[in-house]
C-alpha cells in the first residue's frame, strides 16, 4: 500500500505540474500577505464602513460578468498564455491599491484587480486539469488547493508576526509586496508549454450548452453565497468583535494550515465518491455553519466556524472536476468561463443587497439568508448522476 501511494504522488508531480504549483505558490503567497491586512486595510487605515466594504465586494465582481466575452476575444491564444495575462494584471491591480487615497481609487483598482483574478481562478483550474488525466483530476486539484494552502499559511504567518512585533508598518506596504509577488508568479505561467490544454480540435469561442445546464445552476447559486462566507465572516469578527489585525491574520493562518493538511484528502475524496456526494454533504455542512455564525455570539466560536466554513469551500472544486468530467477537453476552458459569467450574476448583486439590508436585519439575517440559499443547491447536486471517471472505465473492462 505504501509503494502504491507513493507511486501515484510520484506520478502526479511532473515538471509542469511542479512549475504551475510554484507560480500558484507566489499568486496565492501574495493574496495571503494582503488578505490577512485587507479588512483592517478597508476600516482602519481608509476608514470605510461595513456598507461601504459590502458595496466594494459587489462592484469588484462585475469583471466577472464579462468574463465570456473576454474570454472569447483571447481564446486564440495558448492557455498558458492566456492564464500568465490575467495573473499580470491582477498582480499589477493589487499592488496598486498600495497607492490609494479614496474609495473611488479603491474601486478602480479592485476593478483591474478583480478582472485579473477572475480570468486566472477558471484557467488556473483547466491549466492543472489539462496536466493529469481525468481520473486524478480532484487529487491535482487538492493538491494545487495544498499549495495554496500552504502559500496562505507562509503569507498570513508573515502578517501575524510583522503585525504582532511592529505595528507600526504601513498595511500599504503588505498590498505592494503582494502585488509584485503575483506578477512574478505570471512569468512563471508563461513558461509552461504553449500546447498544454490543447487537443488539435477547434475550440469553441463561446459556449454555453444545454448539457451543462446542472453546472451553470450550481455556479449561479455559488455566487449568490460566495462573498458573505469569503468576506462577510472576517467583516463580522473585525467589526462586531473588534478583531485586530495580527488576529485576523492567526485565524487565516490556522484556517490555512487545516486547508493545507485537508485539501489533498478532499480531492481524493471527490474522485472515489464523486460530485454527487461530496457537493451534497458540503452543502449542507455550510448551511448549518451560517445557522450557527446567526444564533452564536462567543467571538472564539465563530472563529471555529470560519476555519470550518473555509475548509468545506475547498470542496467547490467539484464543480470545476464535474465539468472535467463531462466535457470533451476544448470545451473545458470556455464552459468554465461561462461558469465565472454566471457566477457574477449573483455575485455582483447579493453583496449591494446585503450592504442595503444589513441596517434593517443585522448580521444575524444575512446569515439566515444564505443558509437558505446554500439549501437551494442540494436537489441539484442530488440531480448530478456522474459517477467519478475511475468506477465508469472500470465498468467495461469488467463487462468484458
Amino acid at each position: 500500500m505504501k509503494l502504491t501511494l507513493r507511486s501515484s504522488v510520484s506520478g502526479l508531480w511532473t515538471p509542469n505540474l511542479i512549475l504551475l504549483a510554484s507560480a500558484t505558490f507566489l499568486v496565492c503567497f501574495g493574496q495571503g500577505l494582503f488578505g490577512g491586512v485587507r479588512t483592517n486595510f478597508f476600516i482602519d487605515t481608509l476608514g470605510l464602513t461595513g456598507g461601504q466594504v459590502l458595496w466594494l465586494e459587489g462592484i469588484r465582481e462585475i469583471p466577472g460578468l464579462a468574463l465570456m466575452f473576454i474570454a472569447a476575444a483571447v481564446m486564440h491564444l495558448p492557455l498558458a498564455w492566456q492564464t500568465a495575462a490575467y495573473t499580470l494584471i491582477m498582480g499589477l491591480g493589487y499592488g496598486l491599491q498600495a497607492t490609494v487615497g479614496s474609495y473611488s481609487a479603491l474601486i478602480a483598482m479592485a476593478l483591474v484587480a478583480s478582472l485579473g483574478m477572475h480570468g486566472w481562478m477558471p484557467l488556473n483550474n483547466a491549466l492543472a486539469m489539462s496536466l493529469t488525466t481525468k481520473d486524478k483530476s480532484g487529487r491535482v486539484l487538492g493538491a494545487i488547493s495544498s499549495v495554496t494552502a500552504m502559500a496562505s499559511i507562509v503569507g498570513m504567518g508573515v502578517v501575524a508576526i510583522t503585525t504582532r512585533l511592529t505595528g507600526d508598518i504601513s498595511l500599504r506596504l503588505y498590498f505592494a509586496i503582494g502585488g509584485g509577488l503575483i506578477v512574478l508568479g505570471a512569468f512563471l505561467i508563461a513558461r509552461l508549454p504553449r500546447d498544454v490544454g490543447s487537443t488539435g480540435a477547434i475550440q469553441p469561442r463561446m459556449l454555453l450548452s444545454r448539457r451543462y445546464w446542472l453546472y451553470y445552476v450550481l455556479t449561479f447559486l455559488e455566487g449568490s453565497r460566495k462573498q458573505v462566507l469569503g468576506t462577510f465572516t472576517s467583516l463580522v469578527l473585525v467589526d462586531r468583535h473588534s478583531f485586530e489585525v495580527w488576529e485576523i491574520s492567526l485565524l487565516l493562518l490556522i484556517s490555512s494550515v487545516v486547508n493545507f493538511v485537508s485539501a489533498p484528502w478532499l480531492g481524493r475524496l471527490l474522485d472515489t465518491y464523486g460530485e454527487r456526494s461530496t457537493l451534497t454533504v458540503s452543502y449542507v455542512l455550510l448551511a448549518l455553519c451560517c445557522v450557527g455564525c446567526a444564533v452564536v455570539q462567543s467571538a472564539w466560536v465563530l472563529s471555529v466556524l470560519v476555519i470550518l466554513i473555509h475548509l468545506l469551500l475547498i470542496l467547490g472544486m467539484g464543480l470545476s472536476t464535474y465539468v472535467n468530467r463531462v466535457a470533451p477537453p476544448e470545451e473545458l476552458a470556455p464552459t468554465l468561463s461561462a461558469g465565472i459569467s454566471i457566477n457574477h450574476v449573483t455575485s455582483v448583486g447579493m453583496p449591494l443587497v446585503a450592504g442595503l439590508l444589513l441596517p434593517l436585519v443585522q448580521y444575524s439575517g444575512i446569515f439566515w439568508g444564505t443558509a437558505a440559499i446554500i439549501l437551494l443547491s442540494v436537489p441539484f447536486t442530488l440531480a448530478i448522476r456522474a459517477t467519478p471517471l475511475c468506477a465508469r472505465e472500470l465498468a467495461p473492462a469488467a463487462a468484458k
